[in-house]
């Protein structure tokens, strides 16, 4: 039998849906990759299998805005067969990926054989992102309407700063005309370039170059004034500082159409954790100060920060034990995602008043239907009649997080040797039973 054709009876479960309000013990029906009811059976409904989740939490899979496969040109840091099983260990049905591959997402074909390679592994959905400009160069602008029409959903330049302020607003143009979306990582140009660290009494107590966190507020500063200009719809990616959080909370006040997310890693580290330099803790941005991590996790509270993402960036052994000025920056995350949201949910959510919603339930949704709406996605909800993208986890089982417990190839994560709640037991991608623990 086709897996698109199979029935499936989720039995017990919990089921958390935040797009619909749902938050209690249900039964999930899915049938032809799709959800056919929650609640009561469907008339003459018979199930090819039956998962009983008594215990779990039964939840859309999980949508990440940011996750590096590394394919094409850089397999000697992971394939697309390993990050694909990091997904699916970790839960995550749907990811957006980041055009800085080699040769760079700057051409239809590229894409295609991306998307092709994806597809017929049968696991995450990959929804890439386009470059900005051509080679990342920061010079001509893509076909972005071939690139869009070859399956890419927005237009970023990864970690390269435009620094052509013409070119950024000839490209926001471009993608107003035809509403696209543009994913940016504010950053000046020239302002913190080649720092590692973030800018304080620690990093020069360390010796270590700083980046200021006015690179990112004057980057801020520039991208809305463009928006004014074009009224283009601009994805702020991974902010990392309270100043910028204020910017972008008086931004939406204003009215412009933006949305950002933070890394999960953001939520709970800072500077310090970068103890005697580990190289493990060598990210991009920068940790930033206690207070910067406080203004993450209240902004992610309040709405001003739309979504977590994992910010998964493979990196081997070569590029990551070395002095912590010369590592690579980056760290795994698709596994991790679950765990740090939940991490959030338990230490800071549920500490607060968050209405009728749930710590649980909030959190979720800024990895499901935030996470989703942010991208344009039709994903991370329950609703009858949306694709089957589904994980079960036990929201109390502990894991380690260990090399060895890692499916992804990259191995460096600052969590090494944390002990963290939330372990996937299940994950189900359009209807068909893609992981089990």
């Amino acid at each position: 039998m086709n897996a698109l054709n199979k029935t499936i009876h989720i039995k017990n479960g919990h089921v958390i849906d935040p797009a619909n309000g749902i938050d209690g013990l249900n039964d999930l029906y899915l049938a032809d990759g799709k959800v056919l009811a929650i609640g009561a059976a469907p008339a003459g409904f018979s199930a090819d299998q039956t998962i009983d989740a008594i215990g779990l939490i039964v939840a859309p899979g999980l949508v990440d805005l940011s996750a590096r496969l590394r394919e094409p040109g850089f397999e000697y840091k992971a394939t697309l067969e390993s990050e694909m099983q990091a997904a699916m260990q970790g839960g995550v049905t749907s990811l957006v990926c980041p055009p800085d591959t080699d040769p760079v997402l700057d051409e239809p074909g590229l894409v295609e054989m991306l998307k092709h390679r994806a597809h017929k592994l049968n696991q995450a959905h990959v929804h890439p992102l386009g470059a900005l400009t051509v080679g990342l160069k920061g010079q001509s602008l893509t076909e972005m309407s071939a690139l869009t029409a070859s399956g890419c959903i927005g237009f970023s330049h990864a970690e390269q700063a435009v620094e052509d302020t013409n070119v950024l607003l000839r490209a926001m143009q471009y993608a107003k005309t035809f509403g696209y979306t543009v994913w940016l990582r504010p950053q000046d140009a020239h302002i913190g370039r080649g720092g590692v660290a973030a800018s304080g009494p620690l990093a020069s107590r360390l010796g270590l170059s700083g980046v200021p966190v006015m690179s990112e507020t004057i980057a801020l500063h520039t991208i809305f004034e463009l928006m004014r200009a074009s009224g283009a719809r601009v994805h702020l990616c991974r902010i990392s500082a309270a100043a910028s959080l204020e910017l972008i909370r008086k931004a939406k006040q204003e009215g412009l159409p933006v949305t950002c997310d933070v890394g999960a890693h953001h939520v709970h580290l800072i500077d310090a954790d970068i103890g005697f330099f580990d190289s493990n803790a060598r990210m991009d941005p920068p940790f930033r100060s206690q207070r910067d991590r406080d203004a993450i996790r209240l902004g992610l509270l309040d709405g001003t920060i739309d979504a977590l993402c994992s910010d998964h960036t493979p990196v081997d052994d070569d590029e990551k034990l070395l002095p912590f000025g010369e590592a690579s920056p980056g760290a795994t995350g698709l596994e991790l995602l679950l765990s740090l949201t939940l991490k959030w949910a338990e230490d800071y959510a549920a500490q607060q008043d968050t209405g009728a919603q749930r710590p649980l339930s909030r959190a979720l949704a800024r990895i499901t239907s935030e996470a989703a709406r942010v991208a344009g996605l039709n994903a991370g909800t329950l609703s009858v009649g949306a694709v089957a993208d589904v994980v079960l986890f036990d929201a109390g089982a502990h894991w380690t997080v260990e090399a060895s417990a890692l499916a992804s190839q990259g191995k460096h994560t600052p969590f090494l040797g944390y002990n963290l709640a939330g372990q996937v037991t299940t994950t189900i991608v359009a209807g068909h039973v893609a992981y089990q623990r």
